[in-house]
């Protein structure tokens, strides 16, 4: 499978290993693309797994909706129905890393019936995110999430700075240089900053900009984005890294009091972007949940 469709958006895949084998479909982040993948994807087909990627909305150059709400969590979340769909697999085991994570929570909340499992790679459960993001440190570790949303000045500013951002906080020169590229294409910029300028004020699945303001000045509680109120019902690993810079210890730990199955929470001497920095070790932790030792 090289592509899929949906609502008439069309988007990239790429689909190695076995076609018969058990399949671990990946999720990528912000400002990533299904890249970010190859090495994990190499390790997970060497073990017969059918590995599947797609570049999601915003980043495939044939699925770049303009309308903000176009990139609601419902419409992430459907993607991946539609690219499971596309699999011909009943069930899966879905992985995702930073903005994929987020999906992937979301996706195992609403559809526990396609899962074998869930994995997210950095990102905590996003009920475990908006109850850290209301303390002080996560809020300062957030700040972007509010700064994403002016219009037209974070695509200015990072169409010039964006590989020197990356570098900054730790991804490699090759990916950091790639994905700068990527994010200067048309329409890739205001894509990818979509997803935030989406997030539903003080909703449900993940915390707006207002959950940054202090708590006397938030106002009334905005509505959810149908995200919905399930636990998580599947088994489920979060992989973190200490030295994440944008997402903290105590929803890290958290995470846990949203899974009813069986869980894992595997933390590393890491920082943020585990799927290029430590591709071995990500793809051994999908492995673990794929095939547990008895």
């Amino acid at each position: 499978m090289r592509e899929f469709t949906r609502d008439g958006l069309t988007f990239d895949v790429t689909d190695t290993g076995p076609e018969d084998g058990e399949v671990v479909m990946l999720l990528h982040g912000w400002p990533q693309d299904r890249g970010t993948w190859d090495a994990v994807g190499r390790e997970l087909t060497a073990e017969g797994l059918r590995v599947v990627a797609f570049d999601q909305r915003g980043y495939s150059p044939r699925a770049r909706p303009r309308e903000r709400a176009a990139y609601a969590m419902k419409e992430l979340v459907a993607d991946v129905v539609a690219a499971i769909d596309a699999t011909g697999a009943e069930k899966v085991h879905l992985v995702g890393h930073d903005w994929g994570g987020a999906v992937a929570w979301a996706f195992a909340e609403q559809h526990p019936e396609r899962l074998h499992s869930v994995m997210s790679v950095s990102v905590p459960h996003h009920r475990a995110f908006a109850a850290a993001l209301r303390r002080p440190q996560q809020a300062r570790m957030s700040w972007y999430m509010a700064a994403f949303q002016v219009p037209k000045l974070p695509e200015a500013f990072l169409g010039r700075r964006l590989y020197a951002v990356l570098r900054g906080i730790g991804l490699p020169r090759e990916e950091a240089k790639r994905y700068a590229a990527r994010f200067r294409e048309p329409g890739a910029a205001a894509g990818g900053l979509a997803w935030y300028r989406a997030l539903p004020l003080g909703g449900d699945l993940m915390p707006g900009p207002r959950e940054l303001l202090p708590r006397r000045l938030r106002g009334a509680r905005g509505g959810s984005d149908g995200a919905g109120t399930r636990r998580i019902q599947v088994p489920a690993t979060l992989l973190w890294g200490s030295k994440d810079p944008a997402l903290g210890r105590e929803a890290a730990e958290a995470t846990a009091r949203w899974v009813d199955a069986d869980y894992r929470f595997v933390e590393v001497d890491g920082g943020h972007w585990l799927p290029e920095t430590e591709p071995a070790l990500v793809a051994r932790t999908i492995l673990d949940r794929v095939r547990p030792t008895p």
